[in-house]
């Protein structure tokens, strides 16, 4: 009996002594970037009832903070602009130090598989340009923090991951996607930038949601692990797993890639990823942050559905405020559901935050879009937002994605004539044209783009079913 009430005593000891010492999430680590001139957010747990001081070497100012019952505690710390390194001490009595902190922009990366996929490529998804980029990729002043696949019932508060400098070992397995525009603004900016990759592979935009944001939609929330054949799939499990342990650290912004595991149901795409966008703002409690995200590219999925989903994820920059999408028409992979090629995906993201966030004048970044329909006899004239003196062109190819039709909705192939910012549409078979579409099916590439190479979306004039 003494011998078991030492043990027993011996362990109650050593748990509360553990209990004493400062705790932070994975999130908090060396290596770490926090978001520049902002109010940012450091929490971790400690002794109930304790007090915490926060020393960041970039002030001379400690800031306090209390544990609770539960011995959680934040404090919100105020940064300076970009630079570094810089360290941050962190005390209820005992110190622990972060070492090798830089301040600067920092951007959450997140979606399915073609976020996923990283420079090194993947088997059945090659990636060209690999060697060139992965040699060149030496940067401290790019940072990543990834998180691991996990699914859960209910909202992690950790994760195992850990923030590194970009380097050869580090890129070759880090997101493509996300690699080439951080790159892209470090580049530009001249700033240190910190990526926070969250995607899995066949994840469905139900698994990145709350169950708040899903209210309303159908959509049944398991109860059991069990109950769900397919973790990337589990509604409510990934926001659970992998951005709930992020949730509040100071960011400037959100890239994403994903649709194209709901393309086979793409008419409740447009409110879900409307919902989804909203909670995550309002979840992250950092104000209206930017959220920039990827079209889908033309594919063989054999299903007839992945247009309307496109169009669902071209409506929605319409509705959802501070958005923008890269239009991925011309990515050339209708065998491939991982286009090889990302750093036209990745820098196009990457020209949307230069433009709207960071207020670089005369980069344009948003592909051609229909304006208006006019029938003018035979022949439908669309008009675009191209700017004006550019227009639009085919690069002096033949236009072959257009199909018009009349009343009876039987459409035919169709001539198209590229006029500045209009296209004037014509087929010989149909005398009263009432709607027009372009490449609105499964694989067809864009074969129009802006003078600058930005490729025009699919889409339709019609809303039949």
């Amino acid at each position: 009996m003494k011998k078991i009430t030492f043990v027993l005593l011996t362990i109650l000891f050593l748990s509360n002594a553990a209990k004493a010492d400062i705790k932070l999430p994975a999130i908090f680590s060396d290596n770490m970037m926090l978001q520049q001139q902002s109010n940012a957010a450091i929490w971790g747990w400690a002794k109930p009832a304790s007090r915490v001081r926060i020393q960041p070497s970039w002030s001379k100012t400690d800031y306090t903070t209390q544990t609770d019952q539960s011995g959680k505690w934040l404090a919100k710390i105020p940064t300076p602009k970009s630079g570094g390194p810089y360290s941050i001490t962190i005390s209820d009595g005992k110190a622990l130090k972060i070492n090798n902190v830089l301040i600067g922009e920092v951007w959450v990366c997140s979606g399915q598989s073609n976020m996923e996929m990283p420079l090194k490529g993947c088997i059945g998804g090659p990636r060209e340009d690999m060697m060139n980029t992965i040699v060149k990729s030496a940067n401290p002043n790019i940072r990543f923090f990834t998180i691991p696949h996990k699914a859960s019932l209910a909202p992690e508060n950790d994760c195992i991951a850990s923030w590194s400098e970009s380097s050869p070992e580090t890129a070759l397995s880090f997101s493509a996607v996300a690699f080439y525009f951080g790159r892209l603004l470090n580049t530009i900016l001249g700033v240190p930038v910190g990526l926070i990759h969250s995607s899995y592979g066949g994840s469905s935009i139900e698994a990145w949601m709350t169950p708040n944001a899903l209210e309303g939609s159908g959509t049944v929330i398991p109860t059991q692990l069990t109950d769900v054949p397919t973790p990337n799939r589990m509604p409510a499990g990934l926001f659970n797993g992998m951005i709930s342990p992020i949730l509040g650290y100071g960011i400037q912004g959100a890239i994403w890639y994903q649709g194209e595991s709901n393309q086979k149901d793409p008419f409740n795409y447009l409110s879900l990823f409307t919902s989804m966008v909203k909670d995550w703002r309002k979840q992250w409690g950092v104000g209206e942050f930017p959220f920039y995200y990827v079209q889908i590219a033309p594919f063989q999925y054999n299903s007839s559905t992945s247009a309307y989903l496109r169009e669902a994820q071209l409506n929605a920059a319409k509705v959802i405020p501070n958005s923008a999408m890269v239009v991925n028409m011309d990515a050339n992979s209708p065998d491939n559901i991982h286009p090889p090629v990302k750093i036209h995906v990745g820098e196009r993201l990457a020209y949307f935050a230069l433009s709207k966030i960071y207020g670089m004048k005369g980069i344009p970044c948003n592909s051609p879009s229909l304006v208006s329909m006019e029938v003018k006899g035979s022949i439908v004239e669309l008009t675009f937002d191209a700017p004006k003196g550019t227009g639009l062109t085919s690069f002096g190819k033949d236009v072959k994605g257009f199909v018009i039709a009349d009343s009876t909705r039987r459409f035919v192939r169709a001539t198209a004539t590229i006029l500045a910012n209009k296209i004037q549409v014509f087929a010989p078979q149909i005398v009263k044209p009432a709607a027009v579409r372009y490449a609105f099916d499964d694989v067809s590439p864009s074969e129009i783009f802006s003078l600058e190479g930005l490729p025009v979306s699919s889409f339709r004039t019609d809303d039949w079913k």
